[in-house]
């Protein structure tokens, strides 16, 4: 799967470190605008405890956990829609990834510098999301003059998108994303294409000092009640504590920092989880001897898809799929006392996958 998440946000609010703990890349991270220039690009290895539980009853040869793409993206000032600072790299590399992480500072710290002089979560939310609107408006102006041309003739499906291309610039007009536009039935496909920055799916994620990592503080509460309508999640980490953690070498080490600091994961963990749910995406597994093996699907497709991510030639020479759910594999211990217990399912081309679904599949080339 190629799908990426792109950090973004405001320079100096923590992405680059945030990326440093995500993929222990060792991006450069200063103190001062700009310090990425060029988009990082990192594999995300996505944690599930299913996974380890699998191992744990088949106790193969080898453990292969599923990945995402992350890309830490130069940092966006005001005007990047007019091409300021990096802001026609910014809003290139942006268009590239299909979700959103944006990170907001939250923390007041006098050794770090914020761009516009003081810490304000809000009117930085309000800056980049104002840049993409801008540019997305600018995108559908071009995408209108096209669709004039097309309805001098009378034709009456390209009036219908042009009308429906002029209310979806109202909506950006109003300083709205385009991801909270009603889009109309039939439209779904014009909408797509049109490729606009604001229609991505977004987590937010807020980088707050360690004091406030369980609770949060005055400025997460307040940035929370702001985004409530866009029904997206946020997240409080702190990238500094994220960062040490990713630092230490054992997973039993990591554990114990974490649970000192009275969490019961790695806000990096919780991250990770949220891309990979933004990106739509699920997870089935293969178990055997040699490999035990978490491989990464998009929602809603069907076997012969979800085969064709171990080989082309499984999608190709598709037969059935042998289904073992997970919870039954656990419950019952082994593949063998699933089989008996007559809990096995055999499935054809049809067959939606679930996320955690355990399969084997049949083919013939």
């Amino acid at each position: 799967m190629a799908l990426q998440c792109g950090i973004v946000g405001l320079p100096n609010v923590g992405k680059s470190t945030l990326f440093n703990a995500l993929t222990s890349a060792k991006a450069l991270a200063a103190n001062y605008p700009f310090a990425t220039k060029d988009p990082n690009l990192g594999i995300i290895t996505v944690p599930d405890e299913r996974l380890d539980k699998l191992a744990e009853i088949v106790n193969p040869q080898k453990v292969q956990p599923t990945t995402v793409e992350i890309l830490d993206i130069a940092g966006l000032i005001k005007g990047a829609s007019k091409g300021e600072g990096l802001g026609n790299q910014f809003l290139a590399n942006i268009r590239e990834v299909d979700a959103i992480v944006h990170v907001v500072r939250c923390f007041e710290d006098d050794n770090v510098i914020h761009v516009d002089g003081s810490v304000d979560p809000l009117r930085d939310k309000a800056i980049i999301d104002m840049e993409l609107i801008l540019k997305d408006m600018d995108t559908m102006e071009k995408r209108m003059e096209k669709l004039k041309k097309g309805t001098k003739g009378g034709d009456k499906e390209e009036l219908r998108k042009l009308e429906f291309a002029q209310e979806l610039y109202k909506h950006l007009e109003g300083e709205n994303p385009a991801r909270s536009f009603d889009v109309a039935d039939g439209m779904e496909e014009v909408y797509k294409d049109l490729y606009l920055l604001t229609s991505k799916p977004i987590l937010y994620v807020c980088n707050v000092d360690e004091s406030s990592v369980l609770e949060g503080n005055a400025m997460t509460k307040a940035f929370k009640e702001e985004v409530a309508s866009e029904n997206a999640e946020v997240i409080l980490i702190s990238a500094g504590i994220e960062a040490d953690i990713a630092e230490l070498d054992t997973k039993e080490e990591r554990m114990e920092f974490v649970e000192e600091m009275g969490l019961t994961e790695p806000g990096v963990n919780r991250v990770i989880k949220a891309c990979y749910k933004l990106l739509n995406l699920i997870t089935y597994f293969t178990a055997g001897e040699k490999e035990v093996r978490a491989w990464t699907i998009v929602d809603g497709w069907k076997a012969p898809a979800a085969a064709g991510v171990i080989h082309t030639d499984f999608e190709k020479g598709f037969i059935r799929a042998e289904v073992i759910k997970y919870n039954d594999y656990i419950s019952l211990g082994s593949e063998a006392a699933v089989k008996e217990a007559g809990k096995m399912g055999v499935e054809g081309k049809e067959y939606v996958v679930h996320d955690g679904d355990i399969m084997h599949f049949r083919f013939n080339v």
